[in-house]
């Protein structure tokens, strides 16, 4: 490497003439921000120059969207340039994100009666634990939304997914408070710690369901028992229908036609007293009394043998006293 000297400025100022004491080279060196911080002696400023000439984007672009919550890794993929020359610019930002990740789990979370007093960090850890999960297993970080409000996420793992709640943070005294922003966090804000995870159902019992289902099916059959007779009853003891069959009554307006002046009163006594007048006898078909299958079973027919109906016997004609008796008082035998 050779030395040089600087011997003065090119004329239009934009340069500095530089020469080599040995052969007497001249070199033209461009006054730049790198040329001045290098002879200023700022090593950060001279680094700052050399992203900026070599990335797309600038260092206030790199912190500016590592507040935002990106990572390292994606502003240098973004920029162009390694994860060594982000470092440098994105770690006092990352400090100010774990700084507001801290004072956010300190914070008291806002539930639908007002803050509450324990902070985010007892609750999440409360929550997680009656989840069967592990507080100590979880990740915070914060960063700024674009209204400048620091969001807080709180990340767990369970299995192979990856589980995230997001609040809002508001610094204020006594610790600020944290709004939920997600059913995540609502689900962790919330007091009532007793209901089962998401997508899981109670298991009925199977043993109550049987007993609900056995009550309601023998209230049923005992209901239909008491209306319907059973199939099963045996045939001796089912009600049989017995045809009663009544002859007709001959029409009484024939009586008009006889001659009892034809009759000795003597013939006409003795049927009279021989047998009464029967009492008149209604044409419509009587109906038959309800049987007892018990006391049936003796006159049940057998299937070998057909039931023959009984017939009555025709009613004999009602003798008719004559108009003298009727007109003394008198029986048809002479007496009164």
């Amino acid at each position: 490497m050779r030395e040089l000297r600087v011997i003065g400025l090119d004329t239009d100022g934009g340069s500095v003439i530089c020469q080599d004491p040995d052969s007497g080279e001249k070199f033209h060196l461009p006054a730049d921000d790198r040329l001045r911080a290098a002879a200023r002696g700022d090593i950060s400023r001279l680094g700052q120059i050399e992203i900026e000439m070599e990335s797309t984007l600038r260092p206030r672009e790199i912190q500016a969207r590592i507040r935002a919550g990106a990572s390292v890794a994606q502003v240098a993929s973004a920029a162009g340039v390694t994860p060594e020359k982000v470092s440098r610019f994105a770690h006092p930002v990352l400090l100010e994100r774990s700084r507001a990740a801290e004072l956010a789990s300190s914070s008291h979370p806002i539930r639908i009666d007002g803050p509450a007093l324990s902070t985010l960090a007892e609750v999440v850890a409360s929550a997680l634990g009656a989840r069967g999960h592990n507080p100590e297993d979880t990740d915070w970080d914060a960063w700024k939304s674009e209204d400048g409000r620091w969001i807080v996420q709180v990340s767990w793992r369970v299995g192979r997914s990856e589980n995230h709640a997001h609040w809002r943070y508001q610094p204020g005294s006594g610790g600020g408070t944290t709004e939920p922003l997600d059913e995540t966090a609502d689900e962790i804000t919330d007091p009532d710690l007793s209901r089962p995870l998401r997508g899981l159902t109670s298991v009925v019992s199977l043993a109550s369901a049987g007993e609900q289902y056995t009550v309601g099916a023998d209230d049923l059959i005992g209901r239909q028992r008491a209306r319907v007779v059973s199939t099963d009853t045996p045939e001796a003891l089912q009600p049989t229908l017995i045809d009663h069959h009544v002859e007709p009554v001959e029409d009484l307006d024939d009586i008009d036609d006889l001659d009892l002046d034809d009759v000795p009163p003597a013939e006409i006594a003795r049927e009279t007293t021989a047998e009464p007048t029967p009492p008149p006898v209604d044409d419509t078909e009587p109906t038959a009394p309800a049987a007892d299958p018990l006391d049936m079973r003796s006159s049940a027919p057998t299937s070998d043998e057909t039931p023959t109906p009984r017939r009555r016997k025709a009613a004999r004609k009602p003798a008719v006293p004559a108009w003298e008796d009727v007109l003394l008082g008198v029986r048809s035998n002479g007496h009164q």
